[in-house]
């Protein structure tokens, strides 16, 4: 496994994120005084709710990387192929994070935030398609 250790430091760095955001979500709630569950109004000119939202899109975002990240360690894909896209992904998610946290039209949806959540989706489907071959190999 140490031929995979970027890999797994960079899976690693995406669970600590969720993580992370959901703490800021949690406190930040506490410190308007909104309950825990979603927030309202659901509107990406809250900021409370783009901070919610971000934490949700993380763990969303972060279970099929983890999961096709494992697999293609497992199948013995190429560990330089495998740490270049986990990489990428970390770069792009943390990108969608800090363009989601900063609000404004780059936020909203159908603008960068969503290129940047496709790019990352086209990321995954391509370490898919390494382990799929590593696996059929």
């Amino acid at each position: 496994m140490a031929a995979y250790s970027l890999s797994i430091i960079g899976v690693l760095v995406l669970c600590l994120l969720s993580i992370v955001l959901a703490v800021y979500s949690g406190s930040s709630k506490g410190r308007a005084g909104a309950l825990s569950g979603p927030v309202l109004p659901a509107d990406d000119d809250n900021l409370l709710y783009r901070i919610d939202r971000v934490h949700m899109n993380s763990v969303e975002a972060t279970a099929p990387l983890a999961v096709a990240a494992v697999l293609a360690m497992m199948v013995g894909a190429r560990p330089s192929i495998v740490a270049a896209l986990v990489w990428i992904y970390v770069a792009i998610r943390l990108i969608h994070m800090v363009v989601y946290l900063r609000g404004g039209n780059a936020a909203k949806g159908g603008s960068v935030r969503t290129i940047l959540y496709v790019s990352g989706a086209l990321v995954n489907v391509v370490l898919i398609a390494a382990a799929a071959v590593a696996a059929i190999a």
